[in-house]
């Protein structure tokens, strides 16, 4: 059973930094798309960065330009950069696979993506910018 694991949130200013990591338990997860989703308090999740197992990678338009996605297979690991945080950018951020859902999708609910359900989810890590 495959899980996923995030780590690096935590609380910054205005303007600051964090990189998030997500890291498989194997690396069956080297054949899917991965991504970041973040849900804040009263909203749906949201897609914020998939990347594809040929490296393509699609951003939603509220965090592009400042945070950037990448994966290291070896590790079985993915990233997500973000820099210039803002206070709407605070939410649980969680780490997805799936073999499917390989671009940015149109809206989330809950673990549903577009209306299929998206295979794995991580627990997700907290982001909190003031």
């Amino acid at each position: 059973h495959v899980q996923l694991v995030e780590s690096g949130g935590g609380s910054v200013q205005t303007g600051g930094s964090l990189r998030l990591s997500c890291a498989a338990s194997d690396n069956t997860v080297r054949r899917r798309c991965w991504g970041w989703f973040r849900q804040a308090p009263g909203k749906e999740r949201e897609g914020v960065a998939v990347i594809d197992d040929d490296g393509m990678i699609t951003y939603a338009h509220s965090v592009r330009g400042r945070f950037t996605i990448s994966r290291d297979n070896t590790k079985n690991t993915i990233y997500l950069q973000m820099n210039s945080l803002q206070p709407e950018d605070t939410a649980l951020y969680y780490c997805a696979a799936d073999s499917r859902l390989c671009v940015v999708p149109q809206r989330c609910s809950g673990p549903y993506c577009d209306g299929r359900l998206v295979g794995l989810w991580g627990q997700g890590t907290q982001v909190t910018v003031s």
